[in-house]
């Protein structure tokens, strides 16, 4: 299960935003959905570790990520999650494999035995071995989506955070990938959290949709219950 309630601001010098929204849920599959501005990549980023939070919670499977009246707040390594950005941050001079590897190994430490095992086999699972040795440069869009991919499943995450995967594909594409998120999500039995405001992705993948505006849920609707792409219109 993903428990949370999360309250947080964010300002600049021109405005403020405050993020006050809380859900539980045992969906497989779900879907933070509206518009630009909304809060849903506020929310991935506070699940994560990556934003301080005033007050609230976070738990997977009853276990406390981040707890601010217990005062617990486990940094962003401790916490299980695996976060695919909307713009993959993949480390440009480092290769396919590396990438994936990357938070499986430090400056001290070798990639061990098993954890090399996982990476190889997460490269073959992603159609990514001929270009293993490849720089992210040279591949395509695709291609570094699935990288992004590997590496957010390679340390064996609680939960996979998946901030807009999809935004930066053409529509063919898009098709695809969507298939093949959706594959390796359940192959790999990890619940997943999606941001998007594009109601394709949603009705592809999602079990249960929170409607999010104003940094609040306005909504929830569950895809055995709804038409999605009625109520997404």
């Amino acid at each position: 299960m993903i428990d949370l309630a999360l309250k947080l601001s964010v300002s600049d010098t021109r405005r403020r935003f405050d993020l006050d929204i809380a859900f539980a849920t045992d969906a497989p599959f779900v879907a933070l959905y509206g518009p630009s501005g909304a809060g849903k990549s506020l929310t991935l980023q506070a699940m994560a570790g990556l934003l301080p939070v005033r007050a609230g919670h976070v738990r997977l499977n009853g276990r406390a990520l981040l707890d601010t009246a217990a005062g617990i707040n486990l940094p962003p390594e401790a916490r299980g999650v695996g976060y695919l950005f909307q713009q993959y941050a993949l480390f440009p001079h480092l290769s396919v494999r590396d990438n994936v590897a990357f938070g499986l190994t430090s400056w001290r430490q070798r990639l061990k035995t098993d954890d090399a095992a996982r990476v190889d086999e997460l490269i073959e699972s992603f159609g990514l071995t001929a270009m293993a040795r490849s720089k992210p440069a040279t591949l395509s869009g695709g291609q570094q989506q699935r990288v992004a991919l590997a590496r957010a499943l390679a340390s064996k995450p609680q939960v996979l955070l998946l901030d807009e995967p999809f935004a930066a594909l053409h529509t063919t594409l898009r098709r695809e990938l969507r298939a093949e998120l959706k594959r390796v999500r359940t192959q790999w039995g990890i619940p997943a959290v999606m941001v998007s405001h594009d109601a394709d992705d949603v009705v592809a993948l999602a079990d249960e949709v929170f409607l999010v505006d104003g940094g609040r849920i306005t909504d929830c609707l569950r895809a055995r219950d709804h038409d999605l792409r009625e109520h997404l219109a």
